[in-house]
């Protein structure tokens, strides 16, 4: 564990961490009663490697605050600490400050991205409900004519040339989500090769279970595992009966939701 004290920005690094795609944990002082060495607002922000900026006061209280930070940052879920250094184990510990310190811990994550790969009526939707969701948007299609700035004005990108060469720009992490919803059956199983070789959080295909069996069982020709098509959800979407495209966009997102706030793994394809 490490400690960068050289005129750091802890704001401006908690933004770098998030551009990145990366998490992290910021730890803050929220409440002191007696003789501690910090002072309330005091902060440590844990990254994702371990490394630290700023610092609570040191010593044992900082360890375990570092411990839980990293389980917070992947648990996603905030917590309180109560440290009180009068206890007579922490006396015997050399802990002579007397006092009581309560640490609010939250994590520090990447906004999640919706990679749509497609620019139709269906995709329109999508991108305007994973907006509200929260999730950043982005627009892949080989025809600029629908890849554009005036069909989705609320995409963070767009990307209107071959999907060969957004592929080699476009690079998922754990934040990342995959919806491919194409023209055809040729450009989702083109987009899904692609997609089983990258780790997003989140692949979905659109679809029958009749093109879904199809696409695999050509995929499955070529090479590509039965582990790694394992991992898409196809048809993809809750099943709510949805029809029009404003109700296919729903379910899919609150696919997308519920796998965001599950514990990664626990939600599986069907």
């Amino acid at each position: 564990m490490t400690t960068l004290l050289k005129n750091v920005d802890l704001y401006e690094e908690i933004t770098k961490l998030r551009r990145e795609g990366r998490r992290g944990a910021l730890a803050t002082i929220i409440q002191i009663r007696g003789s501690v060495p910090s002072f309330e607002t005091a902060k440590i922000l844990v990254r994702d490697d371990g490394s630290t900026v700023g610092t609570v006061g040191g010593g044992c209280v900082e360890n375990d605050v570092w411990k839980a930070a990293r389980q917070v940052m992947f648990e996603e879920k905030p917590r309180r600490l109560l440290f009180d250094l009068t206890d007579s184990s922490n006396l015997e510990a050399g802990l002579i400050c007397g006092g009581k310190v309560e640490i609010f811990i939250e994590p520090i994550l990447a906004t999640p991205t919706a990679y749509i790969f497609g620019g139709g009526h269906i995709s329109k939707a999508i991108s305007k409900v994973a907006t509200l969701a929260g999730f950043n948007t982005v627009i892949v299609d080989n025809r600029p004519q629908y890849a554009n700035r005036e069909r989705f004005p609320e995409a963070t990108e767009i990307f209107s040339n071959s999907f060969e060469e957004s592929f080699e720009q476009i690079k998922p992490n754990e934040f990342s989500y995959l919806v491919i919803v194409t023209r055809g059956h040729l450009e989702d199983q083109n987009v899904l090769r692609w997609a089983v070789t990258t780790q997003p959080r989140y692949i979905g295909m659109i679809g029958s279970k009749f093109k879904k069996n199809a696409i695999f069982k050509n995929l499955l020709a070529e090479g590509i595992s039965a582990e790694q098509l394992s991992r898409v959800f196809s048809p993809m979407g809750l099943d709510i009966g949805a029809i029009l495209p404003e109700e296919i966009a729903v379910s899919v997102v609150a696919q997308m939701v519920s796998v965001r706030r599950s514990t990664r793994g626990s939600i599986l394809p069907d």
